[in-house]
């Protein structure tokens, strides 16, 4: 038994008493210091000391995003698509998870019995070229394993297990589908086709199957959704009574043996990945209730559909069991939903895996969000980050993962860009997992400013042991203190090869850089000796555009597009109204004196004529009204301004104004003057 089966424990660090009960006020703080107790295995630094650290900043936990094949839901996004083309869709998703400061992606690679690489037991997908069996002309797992780590994030591979197509003829599927030479290991439910779990020939092929991907490529992770058994249709029941009469013996029903079917495939899968790989980490997202307490006492306090009972998965049981290393619960609802509260789920799946070496991470509904059709709820942009601040009450939480790619992309009502300006503003590390001893600390070669930063660089350890590094960055040269890596206030970014070049760094400010050293399952070294960089003396000067992490509106103001004189991606606009309900961008002002305000918007002739900008000044808010209806598309200046050191909203856009048309909020520049 190797060290890592010994123990699959996900580490977050040891949080003390007092940390533990002052995190069940932050669904109310924004930001809450409390006090934390780091072990030398889940911190960076040697020894242990009390630190305070801001929830809003955790050194470790997992951001991740679904990216769904299925459909063309996300990727590709139709079929038939060039090899360049279906590359640059997926690195452009990729790019969407590191600015959003996410650390994993879990794709879809094996939709409906099909397959995203060249296996030798499944056709390739038909959602790559629009007809199943054919070769795309390139192997897009491959491809997409490597993208991924040369961003240092995790690939998890998603598999559904029984699905076989979403329609239900046979003759649809490619001549040499294991699913047409053998028509008795399938059958029709509602519509689609399914493998029959019941078959023990069908779960051995399934798991040969899914472990081809994970013995042939580099996958972080074995991923497996909420389908097992097909959900439930009226009027129809699932044809496997023959199947049940031949391997159903000692089963006192149907309804138990095919949990013990489900059952199966999970703890082989388990012992199999794990033997194969044992750092490649094994989840399931499952459907959100377990069961209803009024019908099971063991159940969460809820009313809806029951996936013990449904689709025959016991997640309970796989979590007491230790057949699974994380939970993902599709927890799809809001906070206060009469039917399955999101609070009452999340403190049911804490207390299910408190206790065990499972971890638990929230499946996240972005697909509802400001979607038409949904309830009031998440017609509001607060919604999920709300989520977010309710998972600070559980130690257990380890994370988040959102469904799906496309509708992160969207961001509908701002809502992604609140929960990343509330959560992700920093990045973080994922947890470690299991016992291994973390590599020997690293060296930083070389610090150097060059055109538009910091250039880093070291030697990787000739050991191999290093798979990635994690960059810290401390302002001036203090002496170097354990609490500097306690949460990832400080770390900029993490990398798996042996430079980092920081485009933050401002040159008239001096910092001092760390190195830290992470082996394959996030087991983290001692940092490096710190390397001090001087200030240049030149000038300071910052952007914030309303995409930026430093930006936050309301949810009256929307987004657009529209306008060709935009900044970035997009702009903000918001209707008049005697309430000033303004538009902020967040700065970092290095040292107090002078500096020139400056700011970008589209101008329209339908755009306000006196649009207030306000500018928190030293001496208090002065505010200066804009014609937006002319001179847009570039910089112009609001004036020089005596401001104070620190972080805080520098500038505001109002509403507050008596004339008519858009107000717009795009993008700011300060700069010191000399």
């Amino acid at each position: 038994m190797t060290p890592y089966r010994a123990s699959r424990k996900w580490r977050l660090g040891t949080i003390s008493r007092t940390a533990a009960a002052a995190l069940t006020l932050a669904l109310t703080a924004a930001v809450l210091t409390v006090t934390v107790t780091p072990t030398p295995a889940a911190g960076a630094a040697d020894g242990l000391a009390v630190c305070s650290t801001d929830p809003a900043t955790p050194h470790r936990q997992v951001r991740a995003m679904w990216i769904s094949s299925v459909a063309n839901i996300d990727w590709p996004s139709q079929t038939g698509l060039s090899v360049p083309a279906q590359q640059a869709e997926f690195r452009a998703w990729l790019d969407l998870a590191v600015q959003k400061n996410m650390n994993a992606v879990v794709v879809q690679i094996r939709p409906t019995a099909d397959a995203f690489w060249p296996s030798p037991h499944e056709p390739w997908s038909q959602w790559l070229t629009g007809t199943q069996g054919v070769n795309p002309g390139y192997d897009p797992l491959a491809f997409m394993v490597s993208e991924a780590h040369a961003r240092n994030l995790e690939f998890h591979g998603w598999f559904n297990p029984y699905r076989v197509a979403n329609h239900d003829d046979p003759t649809r599927l490619v001549s040499s589908h294991p699913a047409r030479k053998n028509p008795g290991w399938r059958f029709a439910h509602g519509g689609k086709l399914y493998y029959n779990p019941g078959i023990p020939a069908v779960r051995d092929f399934v798991e040969n199957a899914i472990m081809d991907a994970v013995t042939r490529y580099d996958l972080d992770g074995v991923h497996l959704d909420d389908y097992f058994y097909p959900y439930p249709v009226s009027g129809e029941t699932i044809a496997d009574a023959s199947a049940y009469a031949q391997y159903g013996a000692g089963f006192a029903n149907v309804h138990d043996w095919r949990r013990n079917n489900v059952n199966l495939l999970v703890r082989e899968l388990d012992q199999r990945i794990h033997a194969a790989k044992s750092w490649v980490t094994f989840g399931i997202s499952p459907f959100g209730i377990w069961r209803n307490a009024a019908t099971d006492p063991l159940g969460s306090r809820t009313s809806g559909l029951q996936s013990y009972d449904a689709v025959y998965a016991d997640t309970r049981l796989w979590a007491k069991q230790g057949w699974v290393d994380y939970l993902a619960p599709q927890i799809y609802w809001h906070l206060g939903y009469s039917v399955a509260d999101y609070e009452v789920l999340t403190a049911w799946w804490a207390d299910v895996v408190r206790g065990t070496d499972v971890q638990l991470l929230i499946g996240q509904a972005a697909y509802r969000t400001g979607a038409a059709g949904q309830d009031p709820a998440w017609q509001r942009p607060d919604e999920l980050t709300n989520h977010l601040f309710h998972n600070r009450r559980y130690p257990e939480v380890g994370g988040d993962i959102f469904f799906s790619a496309k509708d992160v992309r969207a961001n509908r009502l701002g809502g992604i860009s609140r929960l990343v300006a509330d959560h992700y503003s920093r990045p973080a590390l994922m947890p470690a997992r299991g016992t291994a001893a973390a590599p020997a600390k690293p060296s930083i070669t070389s610090a150097t400013r060059v055109s538009g930063g910091v250039s880093l660089a070291w030697q990787r350890d000739g050991s191999g042991g290093p798979t990635s590094y994690a960059v810290y960055r401390v302002d001036g040269s203090p002496a170097t203190d354990q609490c500097f890596f306690a949460d990832a206030r400080n770390l900029l970014g993490t990398v798996r090869g042996t430079s980092f070049t920081d485009l933050t760094a401002v040159p008239t400010r001096t910092y001092t850089y760390y190195l830290t050293a992470m082996d394959r399952t996030h087991h983290e070294s001692g940092p490096s000796t710190g390397r001090v960089v001087s200030s240049t003396g030149g000038p300071f000067s910052v952007v914030v555009d309303n995409g930026d992490a430093g930006f936050t509106a309301g949810a009256a103001w929307g987004t657009s597009s529209f306008s060709s004189q935009l900044h970035g991606a997009d702009y903000r606009f918001a209707s008049p109204t005697t309430a000033s309900d303004p538009a902020w961008f967040k700065l970092e002002i290095p040292n107090a004196g002078s500096y020139r305000v400056e700011i970008w918007y589209s101008a329209n002739s339908g755009y306000n004529s006196a649009t207030p900008f306000i500018v928190a000044t030293s001496v208090g808010n002065q505010v200066v009204n804009v014609d937006q209806r002319v001179n847009g598309g570039q910089w112009r200046g609001l004036g020089t301004f005596a401001l104070s050191a620190g972080t805080y909203n520098v500038v505001g856009v109002s509403r507050w104004t008596s004339t008519s048309g858009y107000v717009i909020a795009d993008a700011v520049r300060v700069t010191m003057l000399q």
